[in-house]
């Protein structure tokens, strides 16, 4: 199981999630705005609107940081969330 996640800056919800990421001892892959992808690759991936952080799963788009952290508990892959 590896996560991807499409982060940025000063996102407190990108913070939270990497957190329970750190905690959980999952693995996983952080890309940064601006250092690893731009705004226009984040939109053309994601679409236009669309919030951060995103979060991919072995390749399955599970969407931003309240609805990664509900599939995550709802499959027992996260016990606590933060």
């Amino acid at each position: 199981m590896m996560f991807v996640v499409y982060s940025k800056k000063g996102c407190p919800f990108c913070e939270k999630f990497k957190q329970v990421l750190e905690i959980e001892g999952l693995p996983n892959l952080i890309l940064e705005l601006d250092i690893d992808f731009t705004y226009k690759e984040f939109y053309d991936m994601f679409g236009n609107g669309t919030t951060f952080p995103q979060v991919i799963m072995d390749d399955i788009p599970l969407g931003g940081c309240q609805e990664s952290l509900r599939y995550m508990q709802k499959n027992n892959i996260c016990c606590e969330i933060l």
